[in-house]
């Protein structure tokens, strides 16, 4: 499965379910379910560890209307990922990479 690493403090909002969509100054044309998972640094109890799935059904050039969902203010560049049916997951380790990456997704709980 595709998996997509963000840091803190976004990837424990989406955890908490304040952030609905994830930005990023690249697209991809893959949409489906996503792992999401959190980069090793900075540090924090799902450093380095997947730790949802969601449904990512679109991406599209950000808006001013998407900065509440998105946590963030438009910048230049920014595309917003749209996230869609988001579960929290069991965390589990896993050696993060930059981009679009796969994961097995056997085990997951």
């Amino acid at each position: 499965m595709k998996a997509l690493c963000l840091k803190e403090p976004w990837a424990s909002m989406i955890k908490e379910g304040k952030k609905t969509i994830e930005t990023r100054k690249w697209k991809t044309n893959y949409r489906g379910n996503i792992i999401l998972c959190a980069s090793k640094y900075p540090k924090s109890e799902l450093s380095g560890k997947a730790f949802a799935i969601a449904e990512l059904i679109d991406v599209r050039k950000m808006t001013e209307h998407d900065e509440d969902a998105a946590c963030c203010k438009i910048y230049p560049r920014a595309n917003s990922w749209i996230l869609k049916d988001i579960k929290n997951i069991k965390p589990f380790t896993v050696k993060g990479k930059l981009g679009l990456f796969e994961i097995n997704e056997n085990g997951i709980q």
